[in-house]
């Protein structure tokens, strides 16, 4: 659908992404391009100055991570304060109902790419 964008190659944006997914233990090729990309519009849109400034990226990529990895795989390639600091993040994200957090988890749902044992362990759906 976006195969003319590759003419051009990925944003910089993008490719803050890709290498954050990556560091977090998601080959960037997992995550949906149409996902990528909303969750780089989320997060311009909530850090007007910085954009997608890599820190924005490695929190953006260490909960999509832990959505589709879950507790185990994640915690192995980032630790387990990393796993427990997701937890927190998908917690205060359910009990808030909105917010950054809820609406990656959201946008996770949508693509079909969070883990099955994630959206149990979380009772994670979409109304």
């Amino acid at each position: 659908m976006f195969g003319f964008l590759e003419l051009f190659g990925p944003s910089r944006p993008q490719k803050r992404l890709d290498a954050a997914l990556r560091e977090a233990g998601v080959h960037p090729r997992l995550v949906p391009g149409a996902v990528k990309l909303t969750a780089i519009r989320q997060m311009e849109e909530k850090e007007r100055q910085g954009g997608a400034d890599e820190a924005a990226c490695a929190r953006a990529a260490a909960l999509l991570a832990y959505l589709m990895h879950g507790r185990e795989i994640f915690e192995g390639d980032n630790g387990a304060a990393a796993a427990a600091e997701a937890e927190d993040r998908i917690a205060g994200a359910v009990a808030a109902g909105d917010g950054p957090d809820a609406r990656l988890i959201l946008l996770a749902l949508h693509a079909g790419i969070v883990a099955q044992e994630v959206v149990e362990a979380w009772g994670l759906e979409i109304d």
